[in-house]
């Protein structure tokens, strides 16, 4: 049985009882083998760096994945240098030789594409947005049961400002054909054995042809890093950067649903939302999309002293998938009771949102801190969530102050 079709075979529900058992089997593999998998000040792997990176915390490093340090997240824009790295294949470019890298457009259009980076800097309106990429799996580490696959804490994901090139643009200027459905973005990395499945994602045309959807080819305003995607990355703000297709290379409008790995097997949840019980897995799933709605905590970071009678400040970031934040609120009570945040106003509906609150805790002892968002549709954090891969975390976050 091959690669695609052993994952195919464990994800089908008939199958449930036999994933569970490896699922804690693969849990056990990834807690000895992969440090990360510990979320404690004193167990967290050491900080590594990398070429255009400073010291960010070693998931894995091939292919590399490396998380953004929780203090990073205290700026309102993160350094292109601190923004978190994530690729499915461990072959990834190196370098690229900008004068012959082409984007290549073809499929179901009447003209074909071969741009150069000049072409899309010259040849279209520049646009810009800030937006959030946050890894799918970003927070899994805190699933219960825990879940197999990197272990991440709150830092796989980052705010900057991107520029480039509606993606629309660049598809008028191809000329999709009447009857298109999908369209396919595939990057230059590679995987390390034949038979693993090459990474495309699809988006539909509908989708494609949003004016927020864009090929970005500047970061905070600078050429990508290469381990983010240099030289061209698909943003699709508002939803998880599994789509956020790095070096990309190939656009292929399809007259056809793509039932590529990547988006049939792969990054999927319930048809019902991001929820299901280990014993029971949803029997109908459909690809991962949308933002959840969260709010974490990045201030005081649990290694930091806190004073009794002397204000502390208490900070995080609320978002979701631009519907927008209404509300943030803080219990310093293990839930009893909630008290209403300063959030702060946000660099556009893609962004993360700024939240603070002023504590002054007046004995000493453990507190128990939560946080929970409301989005503009009246919809609230759940207390509970768990799914098979640890995507799409959305459930209260909770930090143990210990005041002296």
């Amino acid at each position: 049985m091959n690669f695609r079709k052993l994952v195919k075979h464990l994800l089908m529900p008939k199958n449930a009882a036999h994933f569970y058992l490896i699922l804690v089997v693969c849990t056990i593999f990834f807690s000895c083998g992969n440090k990360s998998n510990s979320n404690t000040p004193a167990n967290r792997p050491e900080l590594v760096t990398y070429p255009e990176k400073k010291e960010m915390i070693l998931l894995t490093d091939r292919p590399p994945q490396l998380e953004t340090p929780l203090k990073i997240l205290r700026q309102d824009i993160t350094p292109n240098e601190y923004f978190f790295v994530r690729w499915h294949n461990a072959q990834i470019l190196t370098r690229i030789d900008i004068d012959t890298f082409r984007l290549h457009v073809g499929g179901a259009v009447d003209n074909p594409l071969s741009l150069s980076m000049d072409d899309l800097k010259t040849k279209f309106t520049p646009d810009s947005v800030v937006a959030l990429a946050i890894c799918a799996g970003n927070s899994r580490s805190a699933f219960n049961p825990r879940v197999p696959g990197a272990q991440w804490a709150n830092g796989a994901m980052g705010n900057a400002r991107w520029k480039g090139v509606k993606l629309k643009d660049i598809l008028a200027m191809a000329g999709v054909k009447k009857g298109a459905i999908d369209v396919t973005f595939q990057g230059l990395d590679k995987g390390a054995l034949p038979d693993v499945p090459v990474f495309i994602k699809s988006l539909g045309i509908d989708h494609a042809l949003d004016s927020d959807v864009m090929v970005a080819y500047e970061m905070n305003g600078l050429p990508l890093p290469m381990l983010n995607g240099y030289p061209l990355k698909l943003v699709v703000p508002g939803w998880y950067a599994t789509y956020w297709v790095g070096s990309l290379a190939n656009i292929n409008v399809l007259a056809d649903t793509f039932k590529g790995f990547w988006m049939q097997t792969a990054y999927r949840v319930p048809s019902t939302g991001p929820d299901e019980k280990p014993d029971s897995l949803a029997k109908v799933t459909v690809p991962i999309s949308n933002i959840n709605l969260h709010s974490i905590f990045v201030e005081p970071d649990s290694s930091e002293p806190v004073s009794a009678n002397k204000q502390c400040l208490v900070e995080g970031l609320a978002f979701n998938d631009g519907t927008g934040i209404r509300k943030v609120e803080l219990s310093f009570d293990d839930g009893k009771t909630w008290a209403a945040t300063n959030l702060h106003p946000g660099l556009g509906k893609y962004s993360w949102r700024r939240w603070q609150y002023d504590w002054t805790p007046k004995t000493k002892g453990l507190y128990h801190l939560q946080v929970r968002a409301t989005d503009n549709n009246g919809h609230m954090q759940t207390e509970k969530q768990w799914n098979r891969s640890g995507y799409a975390r959305g459930f209260i976050e909770h930090l143990d102050v210990n005041v002296n």
